[in-house]
């Protein structure tokens, strides 16, 4: 199943760290957890909680013990295919994330979610529309739909932005859905 996850972090410094995760599953299903900033993460920025609003005092008073929140992810995420609007940032904070709870970095994967969004449309139209014209309709089809949809600041909080990216893969495969069959005219 597809899972929408979003992290955010401490800064976008090279010793940044993740401080939020949230995922929802593509049935809908949904966690958000504040990460409590493992022994030696230290690195902050006053810009970056200007953006999100998490102040370190809120995850040193609240959030999860990290090794906890990884060992969770693991155990509810693993075998899915998890997807993220922003990959190679997201990895990275994936990446600390388990490396601190002593787990392997590559026990869990992300994908960029535009890869998801292709496949889903690819599965879709496979057999509606002409293999020479797939791919281009594949694009304009995305296009088309994530500009129908409303205007939305992105929130800068972990599940409303791994919301907000779920309900672009959906109108997308409805679009997809609602496509014409061209190879039966």
């Amino acid at each position: 199943m597809l899972v929408f996850l979003d992290f955010e972090a401490s800064s976008l410094a090279r010793h940044s760290y993740p401080i939020e995760v949230a995922w929802v599953f593509e049935d809908g299903a949904s966690e958000t957890h504040l990460i409590r900033p493992a022994p030696g993460w230290d690195d902050w920025d006053v810009a970056a909680e200007a953006i999100h609003h998490i102040p370190r005092e809120q995850l040193l008073r609240d959030g999860i013990a990290h090794d906890k929140v990884a060992r969770h992810m693991v155990e509810q995420l693993a075998g899915h295919d998890l997807i993220a609007s922003a990959p190679s940032w997201d990895g990275k904070w994936l990446s600390a994330l388990l490396r601190a709870a002593d787990l392997p970095r590559h026990t869990l994967r992300l994908r960029d979610t535009e890869d998801a969004q292709r496949d889903t449309v690819r599965d879709i139209l496979r057999d509606r529309i002409a293999a020479g014209q797939l791919e281009q309709a594949i694009e304009k089809l995305r296009t088309t739909a994530i500009e129908a949809l409303p205007t939305v600041a992105t929130a800068h909080r972990a599940l409303a932005d791994a919301e907000a990216e779920r309900a672009r893969w959906m109108a997308i495969r409805d679009a997809a859905k609602q496509f014409p069959d061209t190879q039966q005219q």
